[in-house]
């Protein structure tokens, strides 16, 4: 049974220079105990799509669905997902200083949430419960700990602190944005780790944004890449990384070192479109190596690529592997489109590990 489903899900705000389209029909769903990873570069819409599910995108203008445990959090009031945050869908900000106010002590905060959501719970009940959620997550002498300010903490130690706090009533959902963001690797594997055996521990469903396509390699089970707003591609994570079908997937793949490989770094050509004048066609195409007549004139669906229907791609790209790889290397045309490829020969597709 999905725990979240979204469906068409489309966040617009009014600006002085006209309406930012922020997320464009976007759908996803996930089920409880899964890790799903949302990637994209900067302003893809990865976060604003989770912001607007949990109602924290005041005055933009939302359209579609988000059922979460029988309810639309699209259609629901704020005194409702006021209750729903941090009670059965926990978030982890990407700044750890910033999201814990510094004026107050990290026990005294925690202590907050929980009574927040659970008004039976004494002070002292919550302040047991505050030291062994920062027990649980690795921080040493954790009853003493929740006496220091936030700015005493490492980073490390304070992403571990809103890990804690987006625990504290075991939510059925975690939403992780960018939480490893400014952590060196060691304590990036450290704060994984966490997560991780959190997740066992209590079943959880976690969403991981991200542009560290590293950190969906070790965590994720199926992944949705985004641009300009819009969903490129889904997919388990085995098929993204070793059969991908979208170019957009392709770049990100190519701009990403592998361990052991010697092979230079290929960034993504260009910058991402304006998100209130997008180009005609696929929002990808200015910046694909692949791109040809269809994909300047039509807006590619987001359709099944293979019989099961499990992975899906916005791309007129041919769906058929054989056909797929001679396209890429400018060996063939694309059959029933008659359209021509245009540029130069591609060099070998990122991530097609033989």
């Amino acid at each position: 049974m999905r725990l979240l489903d979204v469906r068409g899900l489309t966040v617009s705000f009014a600006t002085a220079d006209g309406i930012v389209q922020a997320v464009r029909e976007v759908s996803f769903a996930i089920h409880a105990g899964q890790t799903l990873g949302i990637v994209g570069e900067s302003g893809s819409g990865k976060s604003v799509s989770m912001q607007t599910i949990i109602g924290l995108t005041r005055g933009a203008q939302v359209t579609g669905e988000a059922w979460f445990n029988g309810r639309d959090l699209l259609q629901s009031g704020s005194e409702e997902l006021r209750g729903i945050r941090g009670g059965q869908i926990g978030m982890i900000f990407q700044d750890s200083l910033t999201s814990l106010h510094p004026y107050y002590k990290v026990g005294w905060q925690i202590v907050e949430l929980i009574r927040e959501h659970d008004r039976s719970t004494s002070k002292q009940a919550a302040r047991r419960r505050a030291a062994e959620l920062l027990a649980l997550v690795g921080i040493p002498n954790a009853a003493r700990r929740l006496d220091d300010f936030p700015h005493q903490f490492s980073g490390g130690m304070r992403q571990r602190v809103l890990i804690a706090m987006a625990m504290a009533m075991n939510p059925k959902l975690l939403i992780a944005d960018e939480p490893t963001t400014a952590l060196d690797v060691t304590v990036q594997a450290q704060v994984l780790r966490v997560m991780g055996d959190l997740q066992r521990e209590f079943g959880t469903a976690i969403i991981m944004i991200t542009h560290d396509l590293g950190v969906i390699a070790d965590i994720a089970d199926d992944v949705v890449v985004m641009y300009a707003g819009s969903v490129m591609e889904t997919a388990d994570r085995s098929s993204l990384f070793y059969d991908f079908h979208h170019p957009y997937t392709e770049g990100l793949l190519k701009s990403l070192p592998v361990p052991g490989a010697r092979r230079r770094l290929t960034p993504i050509p260009g910058q991402p479109p304006s998100l209130i004048v997008l180009p005609e066609g696929c929002p990808f195409h200015p910046r694909c190596r692949y791109a040809f007549d269809q994909c300047t004139a039509q807006t590619p669906p987001l359709r099944p690529v293979t019989s099961t229907g499990t992975r899906r791609s916005a791309c007129w790209l041919p769906t058929s592997p054989a056909d797929r790889a001679a396209r890429r290397e400018g060996l063939g045309v694309i059959p029933s489109e008659g359209s021509t490829r245009r540029g130069g020969r591609s060099d070998e597709a990122a991530g097609e590990r033989r």
